[in-house]
């Protein structure tokens, strides 16, 4: 692959985490509908959504088209978090602080792909992370 098929490639399969992560936020909504925590996740969601538009914005100034689902990761993704949703809310917290986890190593495995563009790398390291890891904050004082 070229430069901007690995680019390509790697941006389509962190926007599917990213949706998947939309995805878990939806569901875990719902868990908490009656909670003082829910503009919190409701603003993580909305992260979420940023971070997807971003991704799909990158992907398409390659010339290419953003996947439009999470694939299997996600509906794995969904599972856990509704499984999670049946024990409470202190497991589904759980769950969404794994996924954070996952997402950040996953951008990090990014950042050190010599074939990801640095422009894309940039908004890896100065955005997109940063997100997730006061979204770990904000999950941790759920938790707590």
């Amino acid at each position: 692959m070229n430069d901007t098929s690995t680019c390509v490639f790697v941006c389509n399969k962190l926007l599917r985490g990213e949706i998947s992560a939309i995805e878990s936020y939806q569901e875990a909504l719902g868990k908490f509908e009656h909670s003082a925590d829910i503009d919190s996740l409701q603003q993580i969601l909305e992260d979420h959504r940023k971070s997807a538009d971003a991704l799909r914005d990158h992907i398409a100034a390659m010339g290419a088209t953003p996947d439009t689902d999470s694939g299997a990761w996600g509906n794995f993704a969904q599972t856990v978090t509704s499984a999670a949703g049946l024990l409470g809310q202190s497991p589904v917290v759980s769950a969404l602080i794994q996924g954070e986890e996952h997402g950040i190593r996953e951008y990090e495995e990014a950042l050190n792909d010599r074939d990801v563009m640095n422009e894309v790398k940039i908004v890896f390291r100065d955005t997109l992370i940063p997100r997730l890891q006061k979204h770990i904050a904000l999950l941790e004082n759920i938790k707590s």
